[in-house]
């Protein structure tokens, strides 16, 4: 039933508006969900919320499900029912980094998320918004037993996103808890506490996912996979480094939100890079200025790290991570799996967003 009931996006060949159209069969399943009475207002807020902050983002790692799908398969269409599958795993995805966002703004005390109020700055939200990130995980699990409960791989799919969800979690501790530490004393911060906190925050949910998502849509047996994880999670690395840097010299008006790692003592890989250059009295200005919420002192942390010339240091990072990452993947046996690898890379190398 689910498949049929979206020939007409899948027939269209367009991956994106099969896609959307895929995304409103979904909400409305839950929005009738018999597990649960609906009110008139818990169903219009419910719509509402979903709409909020499920949709508005790019939907990157979404389609990279259908896209790796495609590469794994060789093959440039899906039928309907491969199709309907792959771009619902894809919003699994997409409500798991709805769940991950709306408890994160909260946490952060953040302002704006993809050019809009975070959701719990929302008049009548508020802290509401706590329960509405725990409807969203769940409704991952609702999405996952409708269309995938008989699949020979549906434990393992079940498996996965506890998985990601634990590993992701545990990363956020490790970013609060270790800002909590900085605040006290900012040489804590170093290039192997960011790596740790990258790599679990962001790196698996929003590299290794997408793939092991494909992988298991493909028959394939994770465990036999261990290289192609390693790689994805160096990827995601990269990635949040990028988002770091994006953070303090990207556009707001372009990237959909305002830069606040400065302000909120983040352990971010330009403050690592900036202790490690600076000289003491360059320290100083570090340790007096990072993490006050006065624009003065956001100013003198960023003009100092235009002094260090941390600009250049990032386009060196990039440059070498961009090498090691398609070495890497050329040694891999299998050419489909290389594909899906280098289409994710060339994705997010020298993106402005």
């Amino acid at each position: 039933m689910a498949a049929d009931g979206n020939g007409a996006a899948a027939a269209g060949g367009d991956t994106r508006a099969a896609f959307a159209q895929i995304y409103k069969t979904l909400k409305e399943e839950l929005l009738t969900d018999p597990a649960f009475e609906f009110t008139e207002e818990s169903h219009q807020w419910i719509d509402s919320m979903v709409d909020y902050n499920v949709l508005g983002g790019k939907c990157n790692r979404g389609l990279s499900v259908v896209d790796s799908y495609k590469l794994l398969k060789g093959a440039d269409t899906l039928d309907k029912e491969e199709l309907f599958l792959a771009c619902t795993l894809g919003w699994c995805i997409e409500w798991l980094q709805a769940f991950f966002l709306v408890l994160d703004d909260i946490m952060d005390d953040s302002h704006t998320r993809r050019g809009q109020p975070c959701w719990f700055r929302v008049p009548q939200v508020g802290f509401i918004a706590v329960n509405d990130g725990i409807i969203l995980r769940n409704h991952i699990s609702r999405i996952l037993r409708r269309h995938f409960k008989g699949k020979p791989y549906y434990a393992d799919l079940l498996d996965l996103f506890n998985e990601v969800e634990f590993k992701t979690a545990s990363g956020q501790l490790l970013d609060l808890i270790t800002t909590h530490e900085g605040e006290k004393d900012l040489t804590k911060y170093n290039i192997t506490v960011h790596g740790r906190i990258v790599q679990y925050k962001t790196a698996y949910y929003s590299f290794y996912l997408p793939v092991a998502c494909a992988l298991l849509l493909s028959g394939k047996n994770l465990d036999k996979y261990g290289d192609v994880e390693n790689i994805l999670v160096e990827m995601g690395t990269y990635f949040q480094v990028q988002d770091d840097y994006l953070d303090c010299y990207g556009d707001p008006e372009f990237i959909g939100k305002i830069g606040t790692d400065i302000e909120d003592y983040k352990c971010s890989w330009l403050v690592v890079q900036a202790l490690e250059r600076a000289d003491e009295s360059q320290k100083r200005i570090l340790f007096e200025n990072y993490g006050k919420k006065d624009p003065a002192c956001v100013a003198k942390v960023k003009n100092l790290y235009k002094e260090l010339n941390l600009e250049a240091v990032f386009q060196e990072y990039e440059n070498e991570s961009y090498k090691k990452l398609i070495a890497d993947i050329k040694v891999q046996p299998n050419i489909a799996v290389q594909n899906v690898l280098k289409s994710f890379l060339h994705k997010i190398y020298k993106r402005q967003k």
